[in-house]
Order: structure tokens, then sequence, then C-alpha cells
């Protein structure tokens, strides 16, 4: 049976091609999540603690970061983000400080620690990126995050949907 019936994903009316596309994006996820791991383990990190501390280090350059701007950044829950952000802060590579406007906030900052990691990191990064991404002209670059933007919301409406009809199932 067809595993979509958007006309547009079934060229010639077969959902070969939107298989592929699936497949290769799960292929491509897997070995980016490898790769993510690789980072982590350079610097004694598991993958999402290098990508939560990563993140602070940018989002930090526009701003004020919080458990909230980097779980949003993320698209992960608070809750979660909280988790890691403590073992960041127990191995001495975040800092937590609460908010002066708002005590139920906690800021987040890396620490010298936690910055000497990704400069460590840095050109093995570099070099790693522009292999896996070396594929993509500035063009191809803008184009795909465009749609990679318009897939993590859709992605997120078509897990909920996928959730009420599993609760609804049966």
């Amino acid at each position: 049976p067809l595993t979509t019936s958007r006309e547009e994903l079934l060229p010639g009316g077969s959902d070969h091609a939107f298989r592929e596309l699936v497949h290769e994006l799960f292929a491509f996820f897997a070995r980016h999540e490898e790769i993510r791991s690789g980072h982590g383990r350079y610097i004694g990190l598991r993958g999402i603690e290098y990508t939560v501390l990563i993140s602070i280090g940018h989002l930090g350059n526009y701003g004020d970061v919080n458990v909230k701007t980097i779980a949003d950044h993320l698209h992960l829950s608070g809750a979660f983000i909280t988790t890691v952000t403590n073992r960041l802060a127990e191995h001495g590579l975040v800092e937590k400080k609460t908010d002066s406007a708002d005590a139920r906030r906690v800021m987040l900052a890396i620490t010298p620690k936690g910055d000497a990691l990704l400069e460590k990191l840095a050109p093995v990064q570099r070099q790693v990126n522009d292999v896996e991404f070396g594929c993509l002209d500035a063009k191809d670059f803008e184009h795909l995050l465009a749609i990679v933007r318009k897939l993590v919301d859709s992605s997120s409406q078509a897990a909920a949907l996928q959730k009420y009809l599993n609760r609804t199932a049966g």
C-alpha cells in the first residue's frame, strides 16, 4: 500500500521515491548522530552534552541564555535540558546563576573549562563538518536550511497526530 497520499510525493503514482527519501534521511541522521557523538567523545562528553554545551556558547553570543532558550533551540523539553545542564555544571563546564530579574529562571554560561574543550574540538569539528556538508554549494545550503526548518515544524505536527492516532486505535 502507498505510504503517503499527497500527489506531490508520488511521482508516477508510486511512493518509491518517497520511501527512498525517508530511508536516505534516516541514513543521514544516523550518521550525523554518530558524528555528534564522536564530537562529544573527543572532549569527554556524551553527544547531547556536547550539543547543549556548544548551543549555550553559540546562543550566548546573541543574548542571555536560560534553560528555555536551549530547550526551544534544540526542540527538547526543559526538564531534559535541566538534567543535561546539571551534569555539565557538575563537570565544571557550565555555570548556572539565578536571574536577578526573575528568581525562577536560571541563566547559563560556559565556563573557561568548557570554552577550552570547545576550542580543542574546533579544528576536528571544522574538518568533519567540511566533509559532511562538502557536497553543498551556497545555494544548496540555503535551500536545505529552509527545507529542514519546514520539516521540523511539520514533523512536530505529524508526531502529535501519530500520538493521537495511537491513543485512539483499537
